[in-house]
């Protein structure tokens, strides 16, 4: 009787986009949909917001720490970005990969073209606000952020809204469930790509 083994790669799924567009609700909701991949958690030099704890969604270092990790090339990719440092430990992805366990990289638009540079088989998705008066809003409403700090996360916003083109793909975050439905869709897709599959046919 012949047998055929299929044998998948796991993937590196970047999800970035600009302030306040809603990335860590999406990225929430996507390992109810989404089995064998884990979340890496960023290090940062900001302080912690309300109810944040150390090692849930960030890892909260020093200036120092932060520059050491990176001189060292502790990091996958950094960036700075509100005047903060961000980056994602390498050693994590790795060796997640080397389990075949796939990751999944909430992380900034100028870290998401740094891990393509990297490592080009990643796919990288930018989500989208539904408007720009809609991405306000939703700043407003965290209750998190100063007027001065809102002001320079919307411009901050255009500039990033720039890079969705050296994106894979670009998702359109207007209500949570369609966003994490189109996500889980091109996760499925990529996962069965033929560069990603080794296929063994004993005849």
């Amino acid at each position: 009787m012949s047998e055929i083994a299929v044998t998948r790669s796991p993937l590196v799924v970047v999800i970035s986009g600009p302030s306040g567009v809603g990335k860590s609700t999406v990225v929430d909701h996507l390992f109810g949909r989404i089995e064998g991949m884990r979340r890496s958690i960023s290090v940062t030099t900001r302080r912690p917001r309300g109810g944040e704890r150390d090692g849930d969604a960030y890892y909260f270092v020093s200036v120092d720490e932060f520059e050491r990790r990176r001189n060292e090339g502790e990091l996958l990719e950094w960036a700075e970005v509100h005047g903060n440092l961000y980056g994602t430990p390498a050693r994590f992805v790795d060796e997640e990969l080397g389990k075949g366990t796939g990751v999944i990289l909430e992380i900034d638009v100028q870290g998401g073209v740094s891990v393509k540079e990297k490592r080009p088989e990643a796919v990288l998705v930018f989500l989208l606000p539904p408007t720009i008066a809609e991405l306000e809003r939703r700043l407003r409403g965290r209750g998190t952020d100063t007027k001065e700090i809102i002001a320079r996360r919307l411009a901050n916003a255009r500039r990033e809204l720039e890079y969705y083109t050296r994106y894979d793909y670009a998702v359109v975050n207007d209500t949570v469930g369609t966003a994490v439905e189109d996500i889980v869709n091109i996760v499925r897709a990529e996962s069965l790509r033929l560069s990603r599959t080794a296929i063994d046919i004993a005849y």
